[in-house]
């Protein structure tokens, strides 16, 4: 929250705002950020216009937050027996609880919650000693520094459980925070209007920001200022895409004034790890609107700073997702992103930014070497089973290679293919004298030629064929340096 009621809550509890509190009704987390020097005197309307500033502009507020209940059976899916004994423990104890985020936004839209995430007006401290005094495990203990305590109930479920928080300052990625049992202030924090929503346990929904009428419009913004919600973490950014797709039956919608936020802001992606940024961008790509998403993002100017080429080759990235609708899906995030690669290069500059999987890096240089070569070198089924055989493909880059190329019927063709056993291994070429690199080039060669027998030569006959194979490589071989002086016997 940013308006006056809000400013008044923060004046009365004499935070000395950005960074520290002087009363004992707000905790604070320690940072992980060097600590300002000590504030000067400031007057309470010098203060005002101060987190006026730091806040952006005030959101549109609902004077009461409780705003309806609900009884469907979504609600209904998550009450576990071990969910209500953290209920009822938390009630013993005096300190309320809700359902935070998410759960609540996927319960108003009648799907059922993969997780279900907590928060309390209890402080990290308070939730282990009354986890102790209970003897309820608790495990994750890095949660502790975000105010996230993991209790384990039963023995069988774990629950994430987050204590009440505001964030007073950032750095583009991580901030400090202060407790605090004021749930509007916490919901103020938050990214999105649809996703800064709690839920009690008798159903009662809490939405401070009109984000339940967001959800019923399907509508994705943030919360207040935009501009300032993306400064405090640029990863949302990605994370307004990723819930625009999500949410929105549009693939055009988007907000104008959230969409300049963004153009305004997307340098500060460079400050966001590689992991981050392909965690979101998976979900973006391959999710709703996928095409039109990454479209976007690119007239935004986001591309390069996820790794993308400045200027990605579209024309392509288009093709391949018209292409990919014929096939079966799941499609690997990754082949979506090859098509908006120009090179070998791009991919490399890809892996370096996104630190992708060995997988998807091979996967990604495979394909941006091999695809010049369909229609071209590669017209048969009888190519892509000899390219499965050679020693820098596997089998599913060259399945991958297809469905890139949108070459179906070959596709569907080589995964009914079971590929033969080759009857030669590298012990049976050692009675010829082989070892190393000159072995493995020697099995490549007699690899191609079991293929184009249509894998029916036996060993001996591969045998046969070895000192043929050994004198052409010899011919082929470049001749040794006439400089080079002999080691003395």
């Amino acid at each position: 929250m940013h308006g006056a009621r809000c400013i008044s809550k923060i004046l009365t509890s004499s935070i000395a705002f950005p960074f520290y509190q002087r009363t004992s009704k707000l905790k604070t987390l320690s940072s992980r950020m060097p600590s300002p020097p000590k504030l000067a005197k400031t007057t309470e309307s010098e203060l005002s216009a101060d987190i006026i500033k730091q806040l952006g502009i005030p959101p549109r507020m609902r004077e009461d937050p409780a705003l309806t209940k609900v009884d469907s059976d979504e609600f209904h899916s998550i009450f576990t027996p071990e969910l209500e004994a953290l209920v009822a423990l938390f009630k013993k104890y005096n300190y309320e609880l809700r359902i935070a985020g998410g759960a609540v936004r996927d319960i108003l839209m009648s799907i059922k919650p993969k997780d279900v995430d907590l928060a309390t007006t209890a402080t990290p401290d308070q939730m282990k000693d009354m986890f102790n005094k209970e003897e309820v495990r608790m495990i994750n203990a890095k949660g502790e520094k975000h105010g996230t305590i993991t209790p384990r109930i039963n023995n069988k479920e774990n629950f994430e459980v987050t204590t009440l928080r505001i964030d007073v300052r950032t750095d583009g990625r991580h901030a400090d925070v202060v407790f605090t049992t004021d749930w509007q202030l916490d919901a103020n924090r938050r990214d999105l209007t649809i996703n800064s929503m709690f839920l009690g346990f008798d159903g009662t929904v809490y939405d401070y920001f009109y984000g339940y009428d967001d959800v019923q419009q399907r509508r994705v913004v943030f919360v207040g200022d935009a501009d300032v919600r993306i400064k405090e973490d640029y990863l949302r950014i990605l994370r307004y895409f990723r819930f625009y797709g999500r949410i929105s039956p549009d693939a055009n919608a988007h907000d104008k004034a959230t969409l300049a936020a963004i153009k305004a802001n997307g340098s500060g992606l460079a400050r966001i790890s590689g992991e981050r940024i392909w965690a979101e961008l998976q979900k973006i790509v391959i999710g709703n609107f996928g095409r039109e998403l990454m479209l976007e993002m690119h007239s935004c100017g986001l591309t390069e700073y996820c790794g993308l080429p400045a200027q990605p080759n579209l024309t392509e990235f288009n093709r391949l997702c018209s292409d990919l609708a014929q096939f079966e899906p799941p499609h690997s995030p990754i082949l979506y992103m090859i098509g908006m690669l120009h090179s070998t290069e791009d991919a490399m500059k890809l892996h370096e930014r996104l630190k992708l999987s060995a997988y998807e890096r091979d996967l990604a240089l495979f394909i941006t070497q091999q695809r010049q070569r369909v229609d071209s070198e590669y017209t048969s089924l009888r190519d892509y089973q000899k390219l499965c055989l050679q020693p820098f493909a596997k089998r599913d880059f060259v399945e991958q290679l297809l469905k890139y190329a949108n070459k179906l019927e070959l596709y569907n063709q080589l995964k009914s293919w079971q590929t033969p056993v080759f009857p030669i291994n590298g012990n049976t070429l050692k009675s010829h004298g082989l070892a190393g690199k000159k072995m493995g080039m020697v099995l490549s060669e007699l690899r191609l030629l079991w293929a184009d027998s249509d894998f029916k030569l036996t060993a001996d006959e591969l045998l046969e064929k070895v000192p043929t194979i050994v004198e052409l490589m010899k011919l082929e071989s470049p001749p040794g340096s006439p400089n080079k002086k002999k080691r003395p016997l």
